[in-house]
């Protein structure tokens, strides 16, 4: 099997290529029967007419997807296998094929086996869903850590290893986007953290509910008040990625993205600096006032 070392910690992918080849015929079949124009993923960002997972950008994410995939060929083995026996009950037992009809009530042999097989199926999931669980919550030692504050409707960061400062974030309004920005993700100020490093990330609120969620990185963490939780990533590609708060959490929930840029060590050590004199000393905003005066694009 590949593997992934992580600290003391090796990932495993748990499908071999036979499983991932029937996955992939499942979405060959999907694009034949109409579906061939349709975008499987984007890394990243959420694709038109996305039918799968987005982009795996982290070994927790790589977890994902071939857990995802695995629990896939299981589904469609079982829907193959009830599909074929409600074809044989249907031929071979209707009254013109079998007139006269059994009277057998039992089958020792059958009951067995419709009680044994799922049992092992259950178990053949929650082995590899635990080890998932373990690689997503048992947090490996850091390199760099973020602190992650929800408000209503913004996210404010700050880089406790690397000095004083913290900045808010905030959604670009749909007529400052730049090209390139995605509608209703795009933020004014970028997380960034460089690449192949383990991120800790530490995440708390100051009013309600909120939820922080990167799916290129696997992550999907609570934000709740007066409690800190932590989470991790380990970004292997460069590139931007962004999510949204998914904890339903007041009027302008849906205008809550965020966005983290994955650079290299020195680009990320260049900015370290920056962000040092830009925002140390900057004067902090007028947040909720902004955010109630805005004119916010309605959602699509």
């Amino acid at each position: 099997m590949n593997g992934r070392t992580i600290g003391n910690w090796t990932s495993h992918n748990w499908i071999n290529p036979a499983m991932r080849a029937g996955a992939g015929f499942v979405g060959a079949a999907a694009g034949v029967l109409g579906l061939a124009g349709t975008a499987f993923a984007g890394t990243g960002q959420p694709s038109p007419w996305q039918i799968n997972l987005q982009g795996a950008a982290s070994p927790v994410m790589e977890s994902i997807h071939s857990f995802h995939f695995f629990l896939l060929v299981i589904i469609v083995a079982v829907v193959l296998l009830v599909a074929v026996l409600m074809a044989v009950v249907a031929f071979k037992f209707n009254e013109k094929a079998n007139p006269v009809p059994s009277r057998t009530t039992h089958n020792t042999l059958i009951e067995v086996l419709w009680t044994v097989v799922p049992v092992l199926i259950l178990v053949a999931i929650a082995i590899p869903s635990f080890r998932l669980l373990f690689l997503q919550l048992d947090l490996p030692k850091a390199e760099l850590t973020v602190k992650v504050t929800g408000h209503q409707w913004y996210w404010s960061y700050e880089y406790p290893d690397n000095g004083p400062f913290g900045f808010d974030s905030m959604m670009v309004q749909e007529a400052d986007l730049q090209p390139g920005q995605p509608r209703l993700l795009a933020v004014d100020n970028e997380v960034v953290v460089p690449v192949n490093k383990i991120v800790r990330i530490q995440v708390t609120s100051s009013d309600v509910i909120h939820s922080f969620a990167v799916p290129s990185f696997g992550v999907k963490i609570d934000a709740l008040p007066g409690r800190l939780n932590e989470s991790w990533f380990q970004a292997t590609k460069e590139g931007v990625y962004y999510g949204q708060c998914s904890e339903l959490c007041g009027k302008d929930h849906a205008f809550m993205p965020l966005a983290i840029r994955v650079v290299s060590e020195a680009d990320f050590a260049t900015w370290i600096e920056e962000a040092k004199q830009k925002f140390a000393a900057g004067e902090a905003p007028a947040r909720v006032a902004a955010n109630e005066n805005a004119q916010l694009p309605a959602a699509r």
